[in-house]
């Protein structure tokens, strides 16, 4: 199929060596352009070489994946996926100097990283200072905030490329240093160790640097709005000082992640560093005439030099409370799916729609109504994958001791839930030398059913360091949750199971070769690689997860002051704010809803009347 593309498409498609800075407002088919420039470099430039197509979203990675599904080697040819990914790839290979010796263990979990922390400054003799001060902290409350503020800063520490002993604190200074201690002592990198690494790997060892410079003669990134310190320096200690064969596409008006340290100044950074060439795509070729007109509302900068002729529409649904908010949201759609759209080409089915919500509270109510319904849908509120069910909690654990008998972490955490000491279980000494054995340990321990019926799953996946068999394990647990005398507990596992067998799926379908490793699972997992987007049912989705997605019908709720903007938000955060309605309204190709209820009920049992937000007003929805 040949695909028809504008003349701006046409020329960044057609673009050879040399830098490019790409602006691609909502719409204008970056994600296109970057498929259809690989696949013409891939079809008619010569010499053996990869291309490195860098993403922030494992949604654009799939979706470039799927679209190059002709080549039966891309897989050879090109690396697509995620910063991060890309990172783990180089220190799972080269990663020795830095002291990674194979594919790494990552701690991606907050809970995870707040407790290395806890334990470093509490058990680590070295640092009795740090004791000293979390003691005397006061109550759980704050030594959990002293902990929250002294893990923020490392984590910025580590996305300015800063190592310990460059930090001015001294207590700062130990803080860092024991952190990485704890993280290490259970031979484990956190996602920032993952760039930071990889920019030492590749300014202290240039050789190496070297290598991946002639292997990926182009290097496309996507979403480099997105792009923060370490990322940016990463990929200048990757380039080097003649390495130019990048292309960067991004919009400084979608970038929703300044919180995280991300800057939409790295565009005009590399355009700078790099003396790139300067182009923008301005079409919206995805949203109706009325989505358009609203992200002009909301940004007066937005300019589009073409868009489709199909007029869409915006609407307000106001609710009495949150329950009526639902109550009224879910009637909206099952009219339009008994009714129809004439701007919607087909039926209208709960996959084409979308709800969306600033923070995922502000989707907990439209839940309930949704299982009140029985209607299907599924939840896109963060990155990471978390199990609801005990038993597959601990069957998580187990899996992460299975590939690291030394994670002194989560075997602390697997015996505090089995009731264990661990000096009962195992002194961890020189007679424990793989994580089959810990786990073989464990079992001559434990007592309960639970317990047992974890144990015996890992056994029937038959693991070894090149393969395992995970479906028997999901097979296992299902079976064992169907004799559960709970039937919500039942219900919870076989959920749990469910999404896990999706992250399984996917992990074979993108891995080449007959042999899966363990560690590369969890790892992927971990990155996020194995969530796939879209799902059967009805999306709750969070505005920063649904960055690179696409609805035909959009409702964003919770549309009142505090909500959305946020009530934190003031200064240069009220303007990122205003991104991130932006981004929730360019989501909709057709039909946009605006939702809000009138009162909400507080945490602590108070009803607050609500404000609309201020964007309802710029969007002309009510009176300002």
């Amino acid at each position: 199929m040949t695909l028809r593309l504008s003349p701006t498409q046409q020329k960044i498609v057609q673009h050879g060596d040399g830098p490019l800075l790409v602006v691609a407002g909502p719409g204008s088919g970056k994600t296109r352009v970057l498929t259809e420039r690989i696949r013409r470099l891939l079809n008619e430039s010569k010499g053996h070489f990869r291309i490195l197509a860098l993403t922030f979203t494992n949604k654009a990675a799939n979706e470039m994946k799927e679209r190059l599904a002709e080549f039966p080697d891309i897989e050879q040819r090109a690396f697509i996926g995620t910063l991060h990914s890309f990172c783990m790839e180089v220190l799972a290979n080269r990663g020795k100097s830095v002291g990674i010796d194979k594919l790494p263990n990552i701690f991606e979990s907050y809970q995870d990283c707040m407790q290395v922390l806890l334990q470093a400054a509490m058990n680590d003799p070295e640092y009795p200072e740090l004791r000293h001060l979390l003691k005397g902290a006061g109550n759980a409350k704050e030594r959990e905030k002293l902990l929250s503020r002294w893990l923020e800063m490392i984590r910025e520490a580590k996305n300015n490329l800063l190592l310990p002993e460059m930090l001015d604190n001294e207590i700062n200074r130990k803080v860092y240093k024991a952190y990485n201690d704890g993280l290490r002592a259970s031979y484990a990198v956190d996602f920032d160790d993952l760039l930071l690494l990889t920019y030492r790997l590749f300014q202290e060892r240039p050789r190496i640097a070297d290598f991946y410079r002639r292997q990926y003669r182009y290097i496309c990134i996507d979403e480099a709005q997105d792009l923060n310190e370490a990322q940016y320096q990463v990929l200048r200690a990757l380039c080097g000082l003649e390495y130019r064969n990048v292309m960067m596409v991004g919009d400084p008006k979608q970038a929703i992640f300044v919180w995280n340290g991300a800057d939409p100044k790295y565009l005009n950074l590399f355009e700078r560093d790099f003396s790139a060439k300067k182009t923008s795509m301005d079409e919206n070729f995805r949203s109706s005439q009325a989505v358009v007109n609203a992200a002009k509302a909301l940004n007066p900068e937005y300019e589009v030099q073409g868009q489709l002729p199909i007029v869409g529409s915006i609407e307000l649904i106001v609710g009495e409370d949150e329950q009526h908010e639902a109550v009224r949201v879910l009637d909206h759609i099952q009219d339009l799916i008994n009714k129809g759209h004439n701007d919607i080409e087909g039926s209208i089915t709960l996959e084409r729609c979308v709800l969306l919500g600033r923070n995922r509270y502000v989707l907990s109510t439209v839940e309930k109504e949704l299982d009140k319904r029985q209607w299907p849908f599924y939840k896109q509120l963060s990155a990471q994958h978390e199990s609801e069910s005990y038993l597959l909690q601990d069957f998580e654990l187990c899996l992460r001791l299975l590939v690291n008998h030394r994670d002194r972490l989560h075997l602390g955490m697997l015996l505090k839930r089995w009731n264990m000491r661990e000096e009962d279980v195992l002194p961890l000494n020189d007679n424990v030398n793989n994580g089959r054995d810990l786990l073989a340990t464990l079992k001559k321990r434990v007592r309960g059913k639970d317990q047992e019926a974890v144990l015996q799953a890992i056994e029937v996946m038959e693991w070894t360091e090149q393969d395992f068999k995970f479906s028997n394990a999901m097979d296992y647990l299902d079976n064992f949750a169907e004799n559960k005398e709970s039937q919500e507990e039942r219900a919870l596992i076989m959920e749990d199971t469910k999404t896990w067998r999706k992250h399984w799926n996917f992990f074979l379908r993108s891995q080449s070769g007959g042999l899966h490793s363990l560690t590369s699972f969890l790892g992927q997992v971990a990155l996020g690689t194995t969530q796939q987007p879209r799902q059967e049912g009805l999306a709750l989705i969070t505005v920063h997860s649904a960055k690179g997605l696409e609805f035909d019908v959009v409702v964003v709720m919770g549309m009142a002051k505090g909500t959305f903007p946020d009530y934190r938000a003031s200064g240069a955060a009220l303007q990122e704010e205003k991104r991130n309605a932006f981004v929730a309204v360019t989501r909709s190709k057709r039909l946009l809803v605006l939702a809000y209820p009138k009162t909400k009920v507080m945490p602590w049992g108070d009803v607050w009347w609500q404000k609309p937000s201020q964007y309802l007003s710029d969007l002309g929805l009510i009176e300002g």
